[in-house]
């Protein structure tokens, strides 16, 4: 009989060759930057999607902090662990900063689903990154993907809960909240697309992080 380990591998495998295809020319860009130059070692990672990747102001945003950002495309949670030993273990982050699960409700996975990639990457940092701890920042509400609202709120509130019955190594960053308005995300935190965040949205990301880096 097929042990339930070799049927997770299986189901998963389609998935990460789809992320080793999608994601490695952003990954091995990367790795050529640190070739050149290696970040030291105990800094904060920003690791995750596009929200990441397109902070272009992150530096000034967060400044008085050393920061590494690594994020990349459209990631989902499963690239996010998929490229954890090369994108995550060879930094040594005191803090990591994850944001995931936008992309995957989007993509049809379930708040279920988000949750539990979350919970396999905390596993990660636990074992791999012992002395690290995890933040996840919320998925945020934009206006291009209203009818997924619900879900991201269900995801955020399962990774919160998940947080807060393991403060020791796990924090969740709540930049969802403040983005809405009677319960319906704002146009005046995003670009023309309706989806990725101008410097407006942004500056709620710059305060709530901050706080918690503090």
């Amino acid at each position: 009989m097929m042990t339930k380990t070799l049927i997770f591998i299986l189901c998963l495998f389609p998935t990460l060759v789809l992320a080793q295809n999608t994601f490695e020319a952003e990954i091995k860009a990367f790795e050529k930057l640190d070739g050149e130059q290696m970040p030291a070692k105990g800094q904060i990672l920003l690791y995750g999607s596009s929200s990441f990747r397109l902070w272009d102001n992150w530096k000034q945003d967060l400044a008085g902090f050393q920061v590494i950002n690594r994020g990349f495309g459209g990631s989902q949670m499963s690239d996010a662990l998929y490229f954890f030993d090369r994108m995550v273990t060879p930094y040594q982050p005191t803090k990591i900063l994850l944001y995931e699960g936008d992309n995957d409700i989007n993509a049809g996975k379930t708040p279920k689903e988000v949750f539990d990639g979350f919970v396999e990457f905390a596993k990660k940092v636990k074992t791999k990154l012992p002395k690290a701890k995890l933040y996840f920042v919320a998925i945020k509400p934009s206006p291009s993907r209203l009818k997924i609202l619900d879900k991201q709120k269900e995801a955020n509130q399962l990774i919160a809960n998940y947080c807060n019955k393991n403060k020791s190594f796990l924090g969740f960053i709540d930049i969802a909240t403040p983005m809405l308005k009677k319960g319906v995300p704002q146009m005046i935190h995003f670009k023309a697309d309706s989806l990725h965040l101008n410097q407006k949205g942004y500056d709620i990301w710059k305060e709530k992080i901050r706080k918690v880096l503090k």
